[in-house]
């Protein structure tokens, strides 16, 4: 009898690298330094240090979304749980500290396999293993990839009746809206049958959003500039972090977002494998985007990617909003 093959989880025009993580980090980051506004992708926050930071973030008094979520999930868990189904295989994408899943794992009727996806694997991995001691009779699968190009699912396991994918913290909101649209259509192609539950931020006052992303303790500034000390340590590079680059966010509400960026403080040069490069005093790097929703645009977005509409459940203040999404067959 043959193993079935893996599933190809598909997001729009990539390319594979075979270099190192490290080649890679440094080809995008001098990619994105030499473009006229220099920006790097958010996903190289997440090294094991980003990723403590980022869960430091999700503790702080300013930062609603995890709590408001959390509590969402919490109070719909039941209904959540009929719309999934049993039997069914719970793929996380960016899965990170693995917190919130807990919530739907308990309410699940007999889950047969959970597959966390994450970039950061050494953080992955012990996340993973917590979770197997606390779930020890559910199959726990962690892969460790880069959930924005192309990655190989495990095969469903024998008694799976659905795959059902769980995106939660609005991470979709980092995404340019084409970069959305396309990991939707990938998500609606490999969760046929069952349905993606996904968690996205709402459109609200820009003084909610301001607090947020510039909180007291300055944790946030931290994650931001932990992305150039990451520079120094893995590609040599010689950021002055302390006292050459600042943390800036801000909600532009044109584009319905929130933008971080790394501030230059002054004129300077920076070498980076090999290449100087200059910043002016104002000049910025643009680290991360973090759209906001209405819950009509994200179900059209939904409809647009192959995706049918179900429940959407909210907090009472309307901050935060959980949507359970069905794929067809």
């Amino acid at each position: 009898m043959t193993r079935p093959a893996p599933l190809r989880f598909p997001v729009a025009a990539t390319r594979s690298d075979p270099a190192s993580a490290d080649a890679e980090f440094g080809r995008e980051l001098l990619e994105g330094l030499s473009r006229k506004q220099r920006s790097i992708s958010p996903k190289y926050f997440y090294d094991a240090e980003g990723s403590r930071l980022f869960d430091a973030i999700c503790e702080l008094p300013e930062y609603y979304p995890t709590r408001t979520e959390l509590a969402i999930l919490s109070a719909n868990a039941a209904d959540i749980a009929q719309r999934i189904g049993p039997d069914a295989e719970i793929v996380e994408f960016g899965a990170g500290s693995l917190r919130k899943v807990r919530l739907l794992l308990d309410a699940l009727e007999s889950p047969r396999r959970f597959v966390p996806i994450d970039i950061s694997g050494e953080h992955l991995q012990g996340a993973a293993a917590a979770l197997q001691a606390e779930y020890p009779d559910l199959p726990v699968h962690p892969v460790v990839a880069d959930y924005t190009r192309p990655f190989d699912l495990p095969p469903l396991l024998a008694g799976s009746r659905r795959r059902v994918g769980f995106f939660p913290g609005s991470t979709l909101g980092n995404f340019t809206p084409e970069e959305a649209l396309a990991f939707l259509q990938g998500a609606a192609h490999v969760l046929r049958g069952g349905g993606l539950l996904l968690g996205v931020d709402l459109v609200k006052d820009p003084a909610l959003l301001h607090a947020a992303y510039n909180d007291a303790q300055g944790v946030t500034a931290q994650f931001n500039l932990n992305l150039l000390h990451r520079a120094n340590r893995e590609l040599g590079a010689d950021f002055d972090v302390a006292r050459g680059f600042g943390h800036a966010a801000f909600y532009n509400a044109p584009l319905k977002r929130i933008e971080m960026h790394l501030l230059s403080r002054r004129a300077q040069v920076v070498r980076l494998l090999g290449q100087q490069v200059e910043f002016a005093e104002g000049e910025t790097i643009h680290t991360e985007n973090s759209h906001k929703f209405t819950v009509e645009a994200l179900r059209a977005l939904a409809l647009r990617a192959g995706f049918g509409i179900g429940p959407v459940w909210t907090d009472p203040q309307r901050l935060f909003s959980v949507h359970w999404l069905p794929a067809a067959q």
